[in-house]
């Protein structure tokens, strides 16, 4: 089988963001049958990502198609204020908030992907200082176990190291068995797993005589 390449994001690869992050929705499984919206999971998690910050966006693609992506956002307080001004307004008025009498567990996904429109997650103060920068990373099952997740990992790492990011994080479910031994085996530090699990990874150059954490192809 053809190794599959990576490249950065193109305009024309949103309808496949949408698309990979519906299939890989539900803590890694496909997630179609549980959405009456397709695209509702991929406006939070991962189409602003493309349109707003397309430099740290890139995919994975064999002869098959567009397979995996991987997105980022340099300075994730940025990013979370752009998103209150370019990108939650008009989903806010196309989503209603799920009624609030609602306990959580009793949303359906679509009203809980919906809650997300109207209470965006925010990331913590302990994160934000060291670790500012986040991602995102999805793939079909068809490019997972061939190295492709470590390439889009090392590609992303790379970019915000030349963007001059310090740290990076990023939250991983706790159902994402397979998800989580990956990020392990790549040398991401766990910062907490009391509720959905964070890792993170320092980017600042290692100091003479020691080592980065290795993230490599």
């Amino acid at each position: 089988m053809p190794q599959a390449t990576i490249r950065p994001y193109r305009e024309s690869d949103l309808d496949d963001l949408y698309r990979i992050c519906l299939q890989t929705g539900h803590s890694g499984d496909d997630a179609t049958s549980m959405f009456d919206d397709p695209r509702i999971l991929g406006h939070v998690f991962a189409a602003p990502y493309g349109l707003l910050e397309p430099s740290l966006a890139f995919v994975a693609e064999d002869e098959a198609g567009v397979g995996g992506y991987i997105v980022g956002a340099l300075d994730s307080r940025a990013f979370e204020k752009r998103l209150e001004a370019e990108w939650w307004p008009a989903l806010r008025d196309r989503y209603p908030a799920p009624p609030p009498e609602l306990a959580p567990e009793q949303l359906t996904p679509d009203q809980r992907a919906a809650s997300y429109v109207h209470d965006p997650l925010t990331v913590p103060d302990e994160l934000a200082g060291n670790y500012p920068s986040h991602l995102h990373i999805n793939m079909v099952p068809r490019l997972q176990s061939q190295g492709v997740g470590r390439q889009l990992m090392s590609t992303l790492i790379q970019a915000l190291r030349e963007q001059g990011s310090v740290g990076l994080h990023f939250f991983v479910r706790p159902a994402n068995e397979r998800a989580l031994g990956f990020y392990r085996h790549l040398g991401f530090t766990e910062i907490s797993a009391e509720g959905p699990v964070i890792f993170a990874m320092d980017l600042r150059p290692a100091p003479p005589g020691s080592q980065n954490l290795p993230v490599t192809k």
